[in-house]
């Protein structure tokens, strides 16, 4: 499949316009038949036997075997009970009907669960292509001359980065996202390809020294940075091309697996990827700042925690934390986590929590965001417990609460905005107090 066919937006555009319109169009003509009392009593049943096999369907996995981790949003729920509502119309219009209208109603089928399906995803708003969605990866390798040290950087400023750059007249007006291998030396963990974005200013021959930001994804998920670029790229167009260097390596190893962000799981020792393969990898391979003041660790929901955990540990190598809706520990919906992998021992468990490593740490110099849907009522009171944690053992945090946002794309957009907002002026990006 073509690449512009895979990167195609399908929150948003003409891919949902389009199937929302074909779907409504196969509905009008399965309706428009002779109505005898038959049809029109089929079609009610259809309908109405839809819609109650979709609210089951919602009620087991969101309520009964919570199988997603967080409650669905009224969007979701309307997507799914339409989508089941139009497939029961699809199959009562067969019975009676003649071979061509029986066809038609096949295809409707097929149209209706894709149509749902873009639907359902558009009202999360996390996966945004076909790529995405399907889970392929279609990243090119960075190729950028001063991530391989080809090109020398201009002398760390005294002062704020953005009073001394002066970019040149060549410089980009968009950073680039692209792929790279990070060897696993040190942990073998078996991570798939990790993402980097650097921006405009990091583009140019004589680049300044960068600070850089470690993101990580949510579960289900893989590396992705087209939010965080498009992002940056309008505060970089604000500030002279700045922005901070944005690693997106792969701490799950797949999309279905949660290995804690740890090194006690049989899925791998992810911590030691993070810490000993990631980080040294990024120090040695690109041109950025080697003082924590300038090192963030960020991540969403899964990953949000994973941030939370090592900025906790690690204040000597991360100042800065941007938790969006992460969860409150490792492992926050499997019970079975403390038998499995701590051998039943719940004091090393809840060592690993970043709750009880703030009550234990010292962060003379961490500035640490979180942010939370306001509508996400499974991850905002564990957020909440993390960013008390941190304000009482000395961090200088912040809460947000994103209105009208669950655990979803909003959240994410938002609290993406809310922790560059507050990590410009602290790197020295921008005007503000640091």
């Amino acid at each position: 499949m073509p690449d512009f066919i895979l990167t195609m937006n399908i929150v948003e555009g003409p891919v949902i316009i389009t199937f929302v319109l074909l779907s409504l169009a196969l509905i009008v003509y399965l309706l428009v038949r002779r109505p005898t009392v038959i049809w029109l009593l089929s079609a009610l049943v259809g309908v109405l036997a839809g819609a109650c096999i979709a609210l089951l369907t919602v009620f087991l996995t969101d309520q009964v075997w919570d199988l997603f981790g967080t409650q669905f949003l009224p969007e979701t729920t309307t997507w799914i009970v339409l989508t089941f509502s139009a497939v029961g119309l699809a199959v009562a219009s067969m019975f009676g009907a003649r071979w061509w209208r029986r066809v038609i109603a096949g295809v409707a089928i097929v149209v209706f669960v894709l149509t749902g399906t873009l639907g359902v995803n558009a009202s999360i708003g996390i996966t945004k292509t076909i790529a995405a969605l399907i889970g392929i990866d279609t990243s090119k390798p960075l190729d950028v001359p001063d991530a391989n040290g080809t090109h020398p950087s201009t002398p760390a400023p005294s002062g704020p980065l953005y009073q001394s750059w002066n970019p040149p007249s060549t410089m980009p007006s968009e950073g680039t996202v692209g792929s790279i291998d990070i060897p696993n030396t040190n942990s073998g963990f078996d991570a798939r390809k990790a993402l980097a974005y650097v921006p405009p200013a990091g583009l140019v021959q004589g680049a300044p020294t960068l600070p850089v930001i470690i993101q990580l994804n949510g579960l289900p998920g893989s590396p992705g940075l087209d939010d965080p670029k498009q992002i940056l790229d309008k505060l970089a167009s604000n500030n002279k091309g700045l922005a901070p260097i944005v690693i997106n390596p792969d701490q799950l190893g797949s999309s279905t697996t949660d290995p804690l962000c740890l090194d006690v799981t049989s899925y791998g020792k992810v911590e030691t990827y993070i810490m000993k393969d990631v980080v040294p990898y990024v120090k040695a391979h690109f041109n950025v700042s080697q003082d924590p003041k300038d090192w963030t660790i960020l991540g969403f929901s899964n990953g949000g925690e994973c941030a939370a955990y090592f900025g906790a540990k690690y204040p000597s190598v991360f100042g800065n934390i941007v938790d969006i809706s992460g969860d409150e520990y490792p492992g926050v919906d499997d019970k079975s986590v403390v038998k499995k992998y701590f051998d039943g021992d719940q004091s090393a468990y809840e060592a690993t929590w970043p709750a009880k490593i703030f009550a234990k740490g010292s962060y003379p110099d961490t500035t640490a965001v979180f942010t939370v849907g306001a509508l996400d009522t499974e991850a905002g009171p564990g957020v909440q417990r993390t960013y008390d944690a941190a304000v009482k053992a000395g961090v200088n945090a912040t809460f947000t609460e994103i209105a009208g946002a669950g655990h979803d794309g909003s959240a994410l957009d938002a609290g993406l905005l809310a922790g560059y907002d507050a990590l410009y002026p602290r790197l020295g990006l921008s005007k503000g107090t640091p």
